[in-house]
């Protein structure tokens, strides 16, 4: 009897310890199954939170509702499924509500942005506090290094028509780096997806739960089987319940009836309730690697993700001697993946991830680490490199790799590689160093034209650290009025007489001397300066010109000043403020302006003409759709590139080719200007065509504003163009 009561109460103390332990892994398992829900919601607002046209277009001075509601309100709720989109402002006030397909008044927003405002405030304390002071006295967003999203996010359950729901609070940051004199709040993108039956349902299958429903009572005692589920402010929202397994219940049930022969059957049915436990404890086990295993890999790749990465870089280097050989760290990175996504679909883009992943995956040695940091960007780890030699043959097999074309959406596309390298312990046995000074070595093999690797040097930091130098030095410029303009006259046929002239930027430092335009402008491009530079010409270019009443100027605009949306309004302003003739001014484009939207582009031109102001297409004949533009654009002005004229001495066809462009233009109705002219049997062989204007050194070289009608002079003297008189760089 004792050995029978004994029985007894093991087998109901084992079928109550697993009914616990099976409750206790459910409820882990929903509480993870929930944890990654709000950390996909907050992963699905990434790609349109860390974006700087949406930087740009929340901003107070910026804003663009049409624009958000088309590319962030409509497209997360197309794309993701998104119940509500709300858009923050700088201020903290809603300047854009977006619920169940519809657009609607911000302010009705306040009564659920009120409740979730812990996490909005700790977005932008957490936005505000990764801001880095330079030692230029500028700031500049840092990056997370480390988790599931390169955004600053929090997330957290709400109440949403009086349901539970998700939340995530994402703060709307640029995807380059931004320097700033001050700290900024940023504006928060705030998603809610509400946990209707389907969303039960998919985490009821990702959590291993049968039964589960939402509750919003508190449930009875006897119901085990719940998760609280709380807000933001601490208080208790609902409940989820669901039916547990009690597989200890069961087990005790099955051998309930067997309890009578328990003496002779003491051995099978202990050995039976071990069996059941070690079934739990195994599926636990398995539960928790997978939850481990999705932890620190990506979910799109399967690679190792950044914390992964991080986590065996430091055992490397901890555990790094001599005799283990080199250590190389490498950054990938997709060229112009952007434009696949722009063009193709964010789902062409995942294909396009994914089968870069598997060529990596495959080219990587054994030995190393593989991991999607982020977007476009991946990383290895190359450890026992004998020498640099072997590291090298990896990114050669890497690069002859890609260069065969993926087939990705039913196209054929060509993606290149820029890669970047440091080796352990030539460049630091320091983890932050390497990264950083990998990074450099991609932006350099970036900056020298893509599909390349660099490994990197200490000459390419100096770079980095001049770069910087120059963008502050041109800020400075601009903002203190410190650059000039030189005019290059553009004269008749016969060179006689000075129509119109073209504004040429010139900078001089006070410390770095003379700086080349080919060397600024792709800083301002890069920087963010390039609207305001171009703005300062054009202001300048309209204030020199009220001098030379009679003639007219012609003023070059780069793709992303034409693109700006105040691009109209600054030009309309200019006019009035420096009461400048429209019709003496003339904007100067390239057909780089051309490279996304054909209809804006258009309507941006058409307002340009209705102001009074020409447009010139500038080095025509050098893309291979020049003609179409000609054919869907209103140009006033032609201007043949220069390379045409340089092959006119040297080239059998050149001079057929010249008169077929002039022939174009004057069919078109538009003026014809060659530029670059530099020798006398050029202008003499443009004499006897249809061209309507000359421009080149041959005629004059630019000259600073007080020279231009000494210019006019000496051209319609017949002078020779003199030497300049003064230091001016190309």
């Amino acid at each position: 009897m004792l050995a029978i009561a004994f029985s007894v109460v093991l087998i109901a103390y084992t079928s109550q310890s697993a009914d616990i332990a099976a409750l206790n892994s459910e409820r882990n398992l929903l509480r993870g199954g929930a944890k990654l829900q709000l950390d996909l919601l907050a992963k699905e607002q990434e790609g349109t939170a860390v974006w700087d046209q949406a930087f740009f277009y929340t901003r107070p001075n910026s804003l663009n509702r049409a624009w958000i509601d088309t590319n962030i309100g409509r497209w997360m709720l197309a794309n993701h499924g998104h119940d509500q989109t709300v858009i923050v402002g700088v201020d903290g006030e809603p300047v854009y509500d977006f619920n169940r397909g519809n657009e609607h008044d911000p302010a009705l927003a306040k009564p659920m942005l009120e409740e979730i405002k812990p996490l909005i405030a700790r977005v932008r304390a957490r936005f505000i506090n990764s801001f880095r002071r330079l030692p230029s006295g500028l700031f500049v967003v840092e990056r997370p290094r480390t988790g599931f999203t390169r955004s600053i996010n929090e997330t957290g359950f709400t109440l949403k028509d009086g349901r539970p729901a998700f939340v995530s609070v994402t703060a709307i940051s640029p995807e380059l780096k931004q320097f700033l004199a001050e700290r900024q709040p940023p504006a928060v993108l705030v998603s809610i997806k509400q946990l209707d039956p389907v969303r039960l349902a998919a985490l009821a299958e990702r959590s291993g739960t049968q039964d589960l429903r939402v509750s919003h009572d508190r449930p009875a005692e006897e119901i085990a089987a719940s998760l609280a589920l709380s807000d933001p402010r601490g208080r208790t929202i609902g409940y989820l319940t669901w039916q547990s397994e009690n597989p200890g219940a069961q087990i005790l049930a099955g051998v309930s009836p067997m309890l009578f022969f328990l003496a002779t059957t003491i051995a099978g049915l202990t050995g039976l309730v071990l069996f059941y436990t070690r079934q739990n404890t195994r599926r636990l086990a398995e539960s928790e690697a997978r939850a481990q295993h999705a932890a620190l890999h990506d979910s799109l790749t399967g690679l190792a993700n950044r914390d992964f990465f991080a986590a065996r870089f430091r055992d490397e280097l901890s555990d790094w001697h001599s005799g283990k050989g080199l250590v190389g760290v490498i950054y990938i990175d997709l060229d112009h993946f952007k434009d696949i996504n722009d063009t193709l679909g964010h789902a062409a883009g995942d294909e396009v991830i994914r089968e870069a992943a598997r060529r990596l995956r495959v080219l990587a040695p054994d030995n190393a680490t593989l991991a999607r940091i982020s977007g476009d960007e991946f990383a290895l780890l190359l450890p026992g490199a004998a020498d640099r030699s072997r590291i090298e043959a990896v990114l050669k097999r890497m690069q002859d790799r890609f260069s065969v074309p993926m087939y990705v959406a039913g196209n054929h596309l060509h993606i290149s590689l820029s890669v970047g390298a440091a080796i352990a312990p030539h460049d630091s046995l320091s983890m932050g160093e390497l990264l950083r000074k990998a990074d450099i070595a991609l932006y350099s093999a970036k900056s020298a034209g893509r599909g390349r690797w660099a490994f990197f040097d200490a000459s390419m930091e100096e770079h980095v650290r001049t770069r910087e130098n120059l963008a502050h030095g041109l800020r400075e410029a601009i903002r203190n009025n410190r650059l000039d303009l030189v005019y290059q006259p553009q004269t008749t046929i016969d060179g006689a007489k000075v129509l119109s002239v073209e504004a040429l930027l010139r900078w001089t430092d006070p410390e770095m001397g003379p700086v080349s335009p080919a060397v600024f402008v792709p800083i301002a491009e890069e920087t963010g300066l390039i609207y305001d530079l171009g703005l300062y010409v054009l202001r300048r270019a309209c204030r020199d010109a009220a001098a030379w009443p009679h003639l007219g100027v012609a003023v070059n605009v780069s793709p992303t000043q034409f693109r700006h949306p105040r691009f109209i309004d600054d030009v309309r302003n200019t006019l009035a403020e420096s009461g400048f003739e429209p019709t003496r001014l003339e904007i100067e484009v390239t057909e780089t302006v051309f490279a996304d939207d054909d209809s804006g582009i258009l309507d941006t031109l058409t307002r340009v003409q209705e102001l009074g102001v020409r447009v010139a297409l500038d080095d025509f004949g050098i893309g291979y759709s020049s003609l179409s533009y000609l054919r869907r654009f209103p140009f006033d002005t032609l201007k043949i590139d220069r390379s045409f004229i340089a092959d006119l001495e040297v080239a059998p066809h050149a001079h057929a080719i010249l008169s077929t462009i002039i022939d174009l233009g004057e069919a078109l109705g538009m003026k014809v200007v060659a530029e670059g002219i530099e020798t006398s049997q050029q202008a003499a062989i443009l004499q006897r065509t249809n061209c309507d204007r000359l421009q080149g050194y041959f005629l004059c070289r630019p000259v600073p504003p007080s020279e231009v009608p000494a210019a006019e002079r000496r051209l319609a003297a017949g002078d020779p163009a003199p030497r300049p008189s003064i230091s001016l760089s190309a």
